[in-house]
């Protein structure tokens, strides 16, 4: 096992074992406690009361972070010809249709995001061993499968996410980067435990969020009071 850092030594001198702080708090410790170089990412994990093996119990959605996820998110958009121009103006890294299926055929998938219409759904069905693994295949409720493509590409290149809770129940994602201000990652992971709760299955019984933590690449978890999202 390596040693740790001077930096890492006093980065985790910050941290009080045992303590869980506000939202507020964390938001804060989390900038201060990130020793790497480069910029960041700011994760937050919330441990759910479901039994995600069950279909009334899965939880699922989207939601716009305030101040974005602070990644470039590379989208594809698989379209008709009518469509590619409006899609490329719309911030769009690729557009096209039966070139890069092919390319998705061979195992190309170096992007974040697809997008495409309803229309197209049945040439991309048979990409599914492909995108599926990887959480690329395009889903009318992400909102990744729609008529509106330039809109799709709008919202997504603004900061919106799709989210899903994993088998052990836990949903995971990136709410900003170290660089961002305390505010902005508070705002983001509130706005996403915010949506959260508003997907509670009825099915669900008990504590529903059962834990929230937040960390960066590389720095310790920090636990989050889960009350303490709702306080300005």
């Amino acid at each position: 096992m390596s040693k740790l850092t001077k930096n890492q030594k006093l980065a985790l001198s910050k941290v009080e074992v045992g303590k869980v702080y506000t939202l507020k708090e964390a938001s804060t410790l989390v900038k201060e406690i990130t020793t790497v170089k480069f910029d960041a990412s700011v994760d937050i994990d919330v441990c759910l009361g479901v039994d995600p093996r069950k279909a009334n119990q899965m939880v699922r959605g989207v939601v716009s972070l305030p101040h974005g996820t602070g990644k470039q998110v590379k989208v594809l958009v698989l379209t008709t010809p009518d469509q590619e121009a409006a899609a490329k103006e719309a911030g769009a890294d690729h557009v096209g249709l039966d070139e890069y299926i092919e390319k998705i055929k061979g195992g190309w998938t170096d992007i974040d995001v697809i997008i495409t219409q309803p229309a197209i759904m049945g040439k991309i069905g048979a990409l599914g061993r492909v995108l599926g693994p990887r959480g690329l295949m395009p889903n009318p409720k992400s909102g990744t499968v729609t008529n509106d493509v330039v809109q799709a590409v709008k919202e997504v290149k603004q900061g919106k996410i799709d989210f899903k809770v994993d088998k052990a129940g836990i949903v995971h994602t990136s709410v900003g980067k170290v660089s961002f201000t305390p505010e902005q990652i508070k705002d983001n992971a509130k706005e996403f435990v915010t949506t959260i709760n508003k997907l509670k299955p009825a099915a669900a019984k008990g504590t529903y969020v059962k834990s929230i933590y937040l960390s960066s690449t590389m720095s310790p978890g920090l636990k989050v009071d889960p009350k303490s999202v709702d306080e300005i």
